[in-house]
């Protein structure tokens, strides 16, 4: 990818340079449009249930950069051996959850392929002023997390017919659970960066984060909201590739201090629609979270570490 041309514009105020959550253009000196996409595999068998997590997925980019989604288009690949009322499914779940989130489907595109894909091109609007990027993080911030973790561990028990009743119920309420609410939270104080924490896993977005900030982020593990089960199905090998491929690709760059590799694993583990992480300044910590109860978030949160002048290593567990 890096011999690929690049083009500059200046009013793409955010691109690709950063890994940042969605790209950014702006309009006027009050509006901007933020533009992503995302679409993937079925994590759950029920095809209304999969559009749903599959349409928060991708919403929840917009909120990630501090926006609001306003029109979304289908993007779904589907097999012929399977009947159109299962694609009717996937699109219904997708709609339930553009409309809560105040947006509405404009279109879409569709092309046949051998296994079911689905997600959506989505477009909000923010104030160039007021966007949330994954860098900007302090020394002396907070972290904050907004949704539970092992969400990736879990989908590997469903798809092993092994994850029992409560740990799909709240795998599945977790993914479906817009971070809408935890962006209207922010906006209650002036916080310093944010991210959504998706494929990379705790730790690849923390690691993204952190080195665009030119800052060590220290994580207390105690801290890190953890979907019960999934430490069980984590030590009986149930977990995701992803997890591996993101230990390999971000491992020499984090301190584990006490941390069994059990932990390792699913700090490791890729997300599918996880909550967003959240540097703000420890004066306005009580102001965010009391916000985020107000707004009656419906996900576990919590403080999960603090922000320190850049070491040696960019993450540090203990």
């Amino acid at each position: 990818m890096s011999k690929l041309p690049k083009y500059t514009d200046e009013s793409l105020i955010v691109g690709n340079e950063t890994s940042d959550d969605a790209a950014v253009y702006k309009i006027t000196e009050e509006i901007a449009i933020i533009q992503t996409v995302d679409f993937f595999t079925p994590v759950v068998d029920d095809p209304y249930t999969f559009g749903q997590i599959a349409a928060a997925n991708s919403l929840s980019d917009v909120y990630a950069m501090g926006g609001e989604p306003k029109i979304a288009l289908n993007i779904i690949g589907f097999p012929t051996s399977l009947n159109n009322s299962v694609m009717e499914q996937i699109l219904k779940g997708g709609i339930s959850k553009v409309a809560e989130a105040g947006a509405i489907i404009a279109g879409g595109h569709s092309v046949e392929d051998e296994e079911p894909k689905y997600g959506l091109c989505v477009t909000g609007f923010v104030n160039p002023n007021k966007i949330f990027k994954n860098y900007g993080a302090k020394p002396g911030d907070v972290l904050i997390l907004t949704k539970p973790l092992g969400l990736g561990i879990i989908n590997t028990a469903i798809k092993a017919e092994l994850a029992s009743q409560e740990a799909y119920n709240k795998a599945v309420n977790t993914m479906i659970s817009l971070n809408k609410k935890a962006k209207l939270a922010c906006e209650s104080v002036n916080i310093s960066s944010c991210t959504d924490i998706t494929g990379f896993g705790l730790i690849g977005h923390s690691l993204e984060m952190a080195e665009n900030s030119k800052v060590t982020f220290e994580i207390k593990a105690d801290k890190i909201p953890i979907i019960k089960e999934t430490y069980e199905y984590a030590d009986m090998g149930l977990v995701p590739a992803g997890s591996y491929k993101n230990e390999y690709y971000f491992g020499s760059k984090v301190q584990f201090n006490n941390i069994s590799q059990t932990l390792q694993d699913i700090l490791f583990d890729p997300q599918t629609s996880g909550g967003l992480l959240i540097a703000v300044d420890r004066k306005y910590k009580q102001t965010l979270l009391d916000a985020l109860a107000k707004h009656q978030i419906d996900t576990e949160f919590s403080i999960i570490g603090e922000v320190v002048k850049q070491e040696d290593k960019i993450i540090k567990i203990s």
